[in-house]
């Protein structure tokens, strides 16, 4: 089966339901070995193609996952990632807010990790965060983020203010060309509840499991919406959304892997053009190269 990316896409253009959003698809690989193919096929061409981004030095690309506990964010991100020449890729993983960062504007520890041109950035959550837990937990807002109570009096103008404020930045970001890839992996509460378990149950991932996971489940219904908001609030062209059905981790990554390659495809990127000039000099080192040896 081909990967087409526009079933997972969102745009801005129609809207995201999540109830009726699938978190399994059928298999686009028939069995492990075939898998393993096609995610080093994927991975050798993203790497060529992340190399020629480096060289070109013009584009920038942003990865940003976000998604429920146990949803898989972590080993795919390796998984997708790990043939990828380094040099070109940075991973930045965002957890609870530390002092300086609530010190801070809501966007400004993920302004700090934007990728430099040539490079690709992931983002392990990001600012979205503050559309979604903050959304389920209001009092983190008003009780530990330092912003001007006249600020936070309407909470729903809050979360308006937030999406506008998050699509003209990523707008910003796309005019200086920064290509956006937003990946919601998108779990069903049975195969949350299964991985959650193994967690525990197996010594090897305890480390993995947080007691507060736990209490996040009785808010499922509110982070639903909130996903779904998320999505429909802030998808567009130039910084599009892709709901990935996460309950098979390695569909998910095959699906992922396809999206960030052919948007790689698109970019109009060539190696820098040496001009007959310089290829006469360099021709010339390789002679006294060559004498070196000699010396």
């Amino acid at each position: 089966m081909k990967i087409d990316i526009k079933d997972f896409e969102f745009l801005g253009n129609k809207k995201f339901d999540i109830k009726k959003s699938d978190t399994k698809i059928k298999d686009f690989y028939q069995s492990e070995e075939d898998y393993n193919t096609l995610m080093a096929e994927l991975r050798d061409e993203m790497d060529k193609h992340q190399s020629l981004m480096y060289a070109h030095d013009r584009y920038s690309m942003l990865l940003i996952f976000q998604a429920s506990d146990a949803a898989g964010k972590d080993g795919t991100i390796k998984a997708v990632l790990s043939g990828v020449n380094p040099a070109g890729v940075e991973v930045h993983s965002f957890k609870r807010p530390s002092e300086q960062e609530l010190a801070h504007d809501f966007m400004w520890r993920n302004t700090l990790k934007m990728p430099e041109r040539g490079k690709l950035n992931v983002h392990n959550r990001s600012y979205y965060e503050e559309t979604l837990v903050v959304k389920v937990h209001p009092e983190n807002l008003t009780n530990y983020q330092k912003i001007p109570v006249e600020f936070t009096k309407d909470l729903d103008k809050v979360w308006e203010q937030r999406y506008e404020d998050i699509c003209n930045y990523e707008k910003y970001l796309s005019r200086n060309g920064t290509v956006i890839l937003k990946f919601y992996l998108n779990i069903s509460k049975e195969v949350q509840a299964e991985r959650l378990i193994e967690r525990i149950e197996d010594p090897t991932k305890n480390w993995k499991f947080e007691e507060g996971d736990v209490k996040e489940r009785d808010f499922w219904k509110k982070y639903q919406k909130a996903y779904e908001e998320m999505v429909n609030e802030t998808a567009s062209k130039n910084a599009p959304w892709y709901v990935i059905p996460a309950d098979d981790k390695k569909n998910m990554r095959l699906i992922i892997s396809t999206i960030i390659l052919e948007k790689m495809k698109e970019l109009k990127m060539e190696y820098p053009e040496n001009t007959p000039e310089r290829q006469v000099i360099l021709q010339g080192l390789i002679n006294r190269i060559n004498e070196q040896n000699l010396e």
